[in-house]
């Protein structure tokens, strides 16, 4: 059975004929059917088949996180990235998180990190929501600081050892506003993209390169998370600007 258990809910893609044999699945109390994903927002389409509710808590490495899931997205396919970020991240930094979500790299960092201050940043105002609810369960609030915004408004400048870019749609557009969140002397972004084959370690390191007009650029590591559509992939180049 193809589905991810996102808390106590399994996510199916298609209808069944018999739900509740799903039920006998290891912590599965609920099941829903996903749709579409629609809007700049990527609220996912919902249909609920067994069970009452969407809302529910998920846990991941040692973080927990609520989450409604007919109106926030959560992918599998990134746990590894969440992961591998926290550990990155070293003793009294200061972390700006351009597309916060509900926490999804800002919780982490904040649960496994020595990490000093992370200014998470979120436009869409039930994955604020959810994001605010998220810092309390984690009990991180002295670490996070949550900003609901468009984040070409409301980035702190001048401020970040490191930028995360956790968002695939047109990401090189907020570039600029990475780089201007990094200190004075430097810094290193994490940049996402969906990218075809042939342009997946090209492109990103282009426009990076371009977005810093001139300051110097060395990439430091550059990494395939999962395929996004045939043929395309996210990635994640790390760049140290200074």
């Amino acid at each position: 059975m193809k589905g991810k258990v996102i808390g106590d809910i399994l996510v199916v893609k298609k209808d069944m004929e018999n739900p509740e044999t799903l039920l006998d699945l290891p912590g599965v109390n609920r099941v829903v059917k996903l749709g579409k994903i629609k809007g700049f927002k990527r609220e996912p389409e919902v249909k609920v088949l067994i069970g009452e509710g969407t809302e529910t808590i998920h846990r991941e490495n040692h973080c927990l996180f609520k989450l409604d899931v007919s109106k926030i997205m959560w992918s599998k396919g990134n746990t590894t990235e969440r992961k591998r970020i926290a550990e990155l991240v070293e003793a009294d930094e200061t972390v700006v998180d351009l597309f916060a979500g509900i926490g999804y790299f800002s919780i982490p960092i904040a649960v496994h990190s020595p990490v000093k201050k992370v200014y998470s940043i979120e436009i869409n105002p039930t994955a604020y929501h959810y994001l605010e609810e998220n810092i309390r369960l984690n009990k991180v609030t002295e670490k996070i600081k949550s900003i609901h915004g468009d984040c070409r408004e409301v980035a702190p400048k001048g401020v970040a050892d490191r930028v995360l870019m956790g968002y695939i749609g047109y990401t090189h557009r907020y570039l600029d506003f990475a780089i201007g969140a990094l200190k004075e002397e430097g810094g290193i972004i994490h940049y996402h993209e969906s990218v075809p084959d042939k342009l997946k370690f090209i492109r990103p390191v282009e426009r990076i390169k371009k977005a810093a007009e001139g300051r110097q650029v060395e990439v430091l590591n550059k990494k395939i998370i999962k395929t996004y559509s045939p043929g395309v992939f996210h990635v994640v180049v790390d760049a140290k600007i200074v």
